[in-house]
């Protein structure tokens, strides 16, 4: 074992996790390579540290640090080097000197107890005195903050953020409250908190814990899609998740209420009491009220609009059917229009025709699509650009900080869109989040459209917006169900149709577009997947092999999207010399890579680049369900580019690679609002719950050329005969009716 003491001239690494940390550490003239676990440390502090000294075979000799010590600085040589380090912001070398050769050993003495004779020194306001006592003061005490929150398990990286959040409080809020942490600071959830809790020895049925739980598991009911839950399955829930009697927990629903974290109603439609988190019943309410006020009526005469519309279907050489005109005389007179219908169907000619009338009246008109690839879509269909709704609504965000707070739409009420109608496709997407943050940006007297497939999969995020909308019946809702020649003569269309009237699909017959490849064994569906993505499609669709997307029902198991991705990955994007890669946890990420964007991330940093690689367009967001392409990776500097839909290329640590996932398989959720060339979807039995007919048919309809369905024909018909839906809870569309009630 060896001991150094002496100063530390640089951080090369460090990792604000776990506190791992490479430095250089210079010691009478000699300079040392430390690693190890630091708690809180900056450049220019004195150390001394024990530990073994080891040869790296890259780095050479360096010390293991078992222990060490921060000391405080006590010669004048020691003191300057420390304020002169950069340490103390507003002390260079030449100030720190000037302080010192001022008040010699007595230095830090007069810092901590008189700091107002700082200024005494040349250069020194009473201002900047305070500054530097304060900064003197907040260093020691966050280093102890760190160590004290380092024995309950916290990361670095989180206790920087707790000790800026509570300052000195932060010991009597772990010791009392831990659970406190829950409701203010990201990245702490109740999981963490109740560890925490634990270690001080806060009893099982505290006040503190059993509301926090609550409210963990209303939240984690939103991951499922829920805005509420029932009473009795939230009180089963957070028995279970706090092993408490439910009695103990049901006492303490009305003091939440009160203290306006709960809200808790008597549903109509389940005719029994359902408690939502406060937030997602507010959200709902004001949902409902802005579509209200949104709903109001025209006064075009119809003959009027009809006589335009034949003008325009003379032009644009269209025949348009009943269901059509009426989808366009109502967008004409009303402030909320929902236009929904299965594939081939004419949604895309409706909102076509509707676009060209509200052009041939002057209107200033914005498109808008919850994805990139489904505005792409929309752009494509259209000849007008569409944006996705997160760019139409211009989000903000500050960089690097991963509060909600710090990110924004700048649309909103005081800043509304201009324009005169919005139309918005693949509504079944939207939740309500988005749907909120979308109608505070929209004036009354500006017409809103939205279209949708009500029988896809419901969106991501919380709520079912769509279908909560229709099923309250009071909007204007045009449902197209007419399957035009030309769609007649695609399978893929014909069948999906099949599909959600619940009807028996022949699969032997030979079709162009629907595809059904008999394979028993998940390794015998795997290879012939293979084959099809990487020989036969390809130049049956006339497209690139990354354009074609494997879909599953399942992340785990034989033909779950996990065991996919690895091996279509080395069939597809082999390791190669000139392809540099990474590995994080079980994954391998290398160049030319398809990947996958898991979780939103409002502050990432994008930009669009010309052909010479100078930035022409720059924003903020990568969101849930992007796919792009691994176009770079820089071992040295740690990043990663990939480039997204729209030609949006982001750069990622290597540590923010966590936020990606191998996307040469999907699951079927994450396809929603995208079409491709051509789809490959597996097809082996698995959970009932998952194996549904609106999961088959959201697949299907994804295909533009080609479906290409492998396994086994009986699971195919079960999920076509499998009507069950997932229950979300959901309540937009009891409060649409309490509002229309009201008005």
């Amino acid at each position: 074992m060896a001991t150094v003491c002496g100063f530390v001239e640089r951080i090369k690494y460090r990792n604000e996790d776990n506190g791992y940390t490479v430095l250089s550490l210079t010691s009478e003239g000699e300079e040392y390579t430390l690693v190890g676990s630091f708690h809180y440390i900056s450049e220019g502090e004195m150390v001394e540290a024990t530990g073994a000294m080891t040869e790296h075979p890259v780095y050479g000799e360096q010390m293991t640090v078992e222990s060490y010590e921060i000391k405080t600085p006590e010669d004048t040589k020691a003191m300057e080097r420390y304020l002169g380090s950069g340490a103390i912001k507003g002390v260079g070398a030449a100030l720190a000197a000037r302080i010192v050769r001022h008040f010699k050993a007595d230095t830090f003495r007069i810092m901590e107890e008189e700091p107002e004779r700082l200024s005494e020194v040349k250069g020194v306001s009473e201002k900047m005195a305070m500054s530097i006592s304060q900064q003197i003061e907040q260093k020691k005490e966050m280093r102890q903050a760190m160590m004290f929150l380092q024995e309950y398990g916290i990361s670095m990286n989180l206790a920087v953020k707790i000790y800026q959040e509570y300052g000195p409080r932060l010991y009597g809020i772990i010791r009392e409250n831990p659970y406190q942490m829950a409701d203010d600071i990201p990245g702490v959830g109740f999981k963490m908190a109740d560890e925490i809790a634990r270690k001080v020895g806060i009893f099982t049925d505290s006040d503190f814990r059993i509301k926090c739980g609550v409210l963990y598991v209303l939240l984690q009911a939103t991951g499922n899609g829920h805005t509420y839950l029932p009473e009795e399955d939230l009180l089963s829930q957070a028995s279970e998740l706090l092993k408490v009697e439910r009695e103990s927990i049901g006492k303490h629903l009305m003091d939440m209420q009160l203290d306006k974290r709960l809200v808790i109603r008597e549903a109509e439609t389940e005719g029994k009491r359902v408690v939502y988190a406060a937030q997602y019943y507010y959200m709902e309410l004001n949902t409902a009220k802005m579509l209200h006020d949104l709903n109001i009526r025209g006064r075009m005469p119809e003959e009027e609009i009809r006589t335009k519309l034949l003008h325009i279907q003379k032009e644009e050489k269209i025949e348009l059917d009943e269901k059509q005109v009426k989808a366009v005389v109502e967008a004409v007179n009303s402030g909320l229009l929902i236009v929904t219908g299965g594939p081939g169907t004419g949604k895309t000619t409706t909102i076509n025709t509707i676009i060209r009338f509200f052009e041939s009246e002057e209107m200033e008109i914005l498109l808008a699509a919850p994805t990139g690839r489904a505005a792409k879509r929309m752009t494509e269909a259209t000849g007008y650009e569409a944006r996705t709704i997160h760019r139409l609504l211009e989000l903000t965000g500050v960089p690097g900080d991963d509060r909600s707070s710090s990110t924004h739409f700048e649309r909103n009420e005081e800043n509304p869109l201009d324009a005169d109608a919005v139309i918005i496709d693949e509504t079944s997407m939207v939740d309500i989040h988005l749907m909120q943050s979308l109608l505070k940006a929209i004036n009354p007297g500006t017409r809103l459209i939205l279209v949708g497939d009500v029988n896809q999969l419901p969106s991501v995020g919380p709520g079912n917006v769509l279908r909560d909308m229709i099923e309250s019946q009071c909007f204007n809702v045009v449902m197209l169900t007419k399957i035009f020649r030309q769609a007649t003569q695609s399978d893929i269309v014909v069948n999906a149709h099949k599909i959600n009237d619940g009807e028996v699909i022949f699969l032997g017959k030979k079709s162009r577009d629907f595809l059904f490849i008999k394979r028993e064994d998940p390794n015998a569906i795997i290879n012939a997947i293979i084959t099809l993505v990487h020989d036969k499609l390809p130049g049956y669709v006339h497209a690139d092999p990354y354009d074609i997307q494997i879909m599953t029902p399942m992340r785990k198991g034989a033909i779950g999207v996990d065991r996919l991705n690895t091996i279509l990955q080395e069939y597809l994007n082999p390791p190669a010399q000139e392809k540099p890669q990474k590995e994080i946890g079980d994954s391998i990420y290398r160049t030319g890579d398809k990947v996958m964007q898991i979780k939103n991330n409002y502050n990432m940093e994008w930009e669009v680049r010309n052909a010479y690689g100078i930035p022409v367009e720059k924003g903020t967001g990568v969101y849930n369900g992007d796919i792009g392409m691994i176009r770079e990776m820089n071992e040295f500097a740690e990043l990663v580019t990939v480039e997204f839909d729209e030609h949006r290329m982001v750069e990622y640590s290597f540590k923010q690679l966590e936020e990606l996932e191998l996307a040469y398989a999907i699951t079927i959720h994450k396809s929603q609002g995208s079409e491709y060339p051509a789809v490959v979807i597996p097809v082996f039995p698995g959970p009932r719950m998952l194996m549904t007919r609106n999961l088959i048919y959201t697949a299907v309809t994804r295909a533009r050329a080609c479906v290409c369905l492998v396994g086994v024909p009986e699971v195919f018909q079960d999920m076509v005969n499998n009507e069950t839906e997932q229950r979300r809870y959901s309540g937009l569309k009891d409060r649409i009716s309490e509002i229309n009630q009201l008005s």
